[in-house]
């Protein structure tokens, strides 16, 4: 033990700006937590090893400190909440109820509230603090939260030789406890009147009332954008790709590559291969499973010309074959799939597949910087031509002659 502090104490003084007395008293409680853990492990008792597994240890929970010492209060709340909302997302949903994309977040920060108010009751306990103990300096802090990451993460052992992580059940029981939606008239709801007896649904119904006059329509776009995140967050799901959907949680609020790394204990190797199948799955969400959702949303649908200016329009159009010509001209003009592939004679999986390709090439040209440029330059030198023949080449040239 007194190793262990000196170890802790020392570390803590060089590392951080804290006051000697904070060093003493942090470096003294996560002494303490090593100790207990290793005078009750069987397994550390047993392996002879005992002070080498203390200093791993202590180590450990040094490193955890002192990574959210240094990230500050803000930053270190964020990659706590990052942490363990990448490891709940998956078991946060409601049993029979559907819920989107922006119901899960909220859902996901009324749990962790919760859980935030756990750990630290069970830190006070565990530190032998006072019952009203709360972390104030930016060194206790960090203490707190990685105690908070560290107790999210503890293993449980459940029948039949299994375990789980205790936030895990922490989650599913608060998603089962969770009231089933409610059918609600949103007529009624906006009349302000209702004929029910039921005391469930007239609180369900003031609900929505003073939901709808008191917040305005959120703008169309960020709508469409929430929209967008929720169906692809659900394909993902559907096809089973759930560490692809944790990525895309953590891509979200904008985490950098090291940190995503972290959250989800990946080698860089690792993260770059979830990565490409991550953008995999994207493309194929984007060009063909739910295209007129994201093309609608990125402002390059159909109505806008896939989203290229009109002299790639122009080019982009006479590069298709007339197969795509005619397919892109039915889909303007917004005949069912099953009869466009009638149409061309061909299986609606095959006119699927060539849709998707089209929708690549119009992408392509939309986003490589060189394919905008043989646009441009392709237009110039068509007006180039013009000017020089007003009349077309050939005619030009027999006046000339």
């Amino acid at each position: 033990m007194e190793a262990t502090y000196k170890l802790l104490y020392d570390e803590l003084r060089q590392a951080t700006r804290a006051s000697d007395a904070d060093c003493r008293v942090v470096a003294s409680r996560l002494a303490e937590e090593v100790g207990r853990i290793c005078t009750e492990s069987q397994r550390i008792q047993a392996s002879g090893e005992v002070n080498m597994w203390a200093e791993n240890l202590a180590r450990h929970r040094l490193d955890q400190c002192l990574k959210y010492y240094k990230s500050g209060h803000r930053q270190g709340r964020i990659e706590l909440h990052s942490t363990l909302s990448a490891i709940i997302y998956r078991y946060i949903n409601p049993s029979k109820g559907h819920t989107s994309y922006q119901a899960r977040l909220t859902l996901i920060e009324d749990f962790l509230q919760g859980f935030y108010m756990e750990s630290l009751n069970v830190f006070r306990r565990e530190t032998l603090c006072e019952p009203d103990y709360q972390p104030r300096t930016m060194l206790q802090l960090a203490e707190y939260m990685a105690f908070s990451e560290r107790y999210g993460k503890r293993r449980i052992p459940l029948p039949y030789g299994r375990s789980q992580q205790l936030i895990i059940l922490r989650v599913q029981t608060f998603s089962q406890q969770q009231p089933q939606e409610a059918l609600v008239d949103l007529e009624q709801a906006a009349e302000g009147s209702s004929d029910s007896d039921d005391v469930r649904g007239n609180i369900s119904m003031q609900q929505v009332r003073e939901k709808m006059v008191a917040e305005d329509a959120e703008p169309a776009e960020d709508s469409l954008r929430e929209k967008v995140a929720q169906e692809l967050m659900e394909y993902l799901e559907s096809r089973q790709q759930y560490d692809c959907a944790n990525y895309f949680v953590l891509r979200l609020q904008d985490m950098s590559a090291s940190d995503i790394e972290e959250v989800l204990g990946l080698s860089s190797r690792e993260r770059d291969y979830l990565q490409q199948r991550f953008k995999y799955h994207l493309i194929r969400f984007s060009m063909s499973h739910n295209w007129e959702l994201v093309h609608q949303w990125l402002q390059a649908d159909l109505d806008n010309n896939l989203g290229l200016l009109p002299h790639e329009w122009e080019l982009f159009q006479e590069k298709l074959t007339d197969k795509q010509l005619e397919l892109l001209e039915m889909k303007q003009e917004k005949i069912q799939d099953s009869s466009i592939a009638k149409e061309l004679g061909c299986t609606l999986s095959q006119m699927n597949r060539q849709w998707s390709k089209l929708l690549e090439q119009a992408w392509d040209m939309r986003n490589r910087p060189s394919a905008r440029i043989e646009a441009a330059e392709e237009t110039a030198s068509r007006k180039l031509r013009k000017d020089k023949y007003p009349l077309g080449a050939k005619a030009q040239i027999a006046v000339e002659e």
